[in-house]
């Protein structure tokens, strides 16, 4: 469980990578929500400013997360390295949306069921960031992020869902999303750290 009390004085370098960490959790909710937004209002007419704008917001994304990645602290190392790991996966099925899409991520969403497929690494570390935070300080929709964000893509490859069912799932993920985020960054920077001692 998290710790809600100061165990030692925070150092420049602890507040650094919280703040980090935490500024990960709100881009990433910010480009989510932009996301949602751009999805839902999309004309048909605008199908080329659409596809550009959702490649910028996918690779801001990428980077957000992977700031929670490099910058979250964890007890067992172990979940640390596996996160990391996963990430790196992550990159991996960017690189292949990049060679299917020519260079455009979300060019290979118009074509085949497999695009959302291949976020499903990026979704797991993000849903492995909330189900921390969950456990360590009751934010239980943390919980259900990190397992309806991989059912929502699961869904979307599969067609299960209409157009705008997609639209209205991705907005209901946006608002978890910034819900989990408001009560997240209002913790005190200590809380994040907890005891150094007990860090493998």
């Amino acid at each position: 469980m998290g710790e809600t009390q100061v165990f030692q004085p925070l150092t420049r370098e602890d507040k650094i990578t919280v703040l980090l960490y935490r500024i990960g959790i709100v881009l990433s909710a910010i480009i989510i929500s932009a996301l949602a937004i751009l999805v839902t209002t999309a004309s048909a007419s605008a199908a080329a400013g659409v596809s550009l704008a959702t490649d910028i917001l996918a690779y801001g994304l990428y980077i957000s997360v992977g700031m929670s990645v490099f910058f979250i602290h964890l007890y067992v190392g172990v979940f640390k390295r596996y996160l990391k790991n996963l990430y790196f996966i992550s990159l991996g099925c960017l690189a292949v949306l990049l060679f299917i899409g020519k260079g455009s991520p979300s060019a290979v969403f118009a074509h085949g069921a497999y695009g959302p497929l291949l976020l499903l690494p990026i979704a797991g570390c993000l849903g492995f960031v909330t189900a921390k935070e969950a456990f360590c300080f009751k934010l239980f929709e943390g919980y259900l992020l990190a397992m309806i964000m991989p059912l929502y893509l699961l869904m979307v490859s599969g067609s299960f869902l209409s157009r705008g069912g997609a639209s209205y799932g991705l907005i209901l993920i946006a608002a978890m999303l910034v819900f989990f985020t408001v009560r997240k960054v209002s913790m005190p920077l200590a809380y994040d750290i907890g005891d150094k001692s007990a860090y493998q």
